[in-house]
């Protein structure tokens, strides 16, 4: 058990350390960044069974049914590669600010 570890008290306190990852998928020509986080949990939270989860920080399948990019897991990894395979399953639209600037910047 690492030392962060045992600063949470109580369970309910869901302790997580966070570990950053940063995804690159082509969309029409433009690259779509994603910023996934993982949280590693002390103890997973009430109603899970894993410690990892991991989130995306945009939406994919825009056009029909928009859902931020999960996944749980029993390792990092496991929560990691969950998030990374939604993200290039489904359809995403490029960010309209990131197309905006490379227009003023033309």
């Amino acid at each position: 058990m690492a030392d962060w570890q045992f600063a949470q008290k109580n369970v309910s306190e869901e302790l997580a350390q966070l570990h950053f990852f940063s995804f690159k998928k082509c969309v029409s020509g433009e690259e779509v960044t994603f910023t996934i986080t993982v949280k590693e949990y002390v103890a997973p939270p009430p109603g899970q069974y894993a410690r990892f989860f991991g989130q995306a920080d945009k939406p994919v399948n825009q056009k029909l049914g928009p859902f931020l990019p999960s996944g749980w897991g029993n390792s990092l990894l496991d929560a990691l590669n969950g998030c990374v395979r939604a993200i290039r399953e489904f359809p995403c639209e490029a960010d309209e600010s990131s197309s905006s600037e490379s227009v003023a910047g033309a």
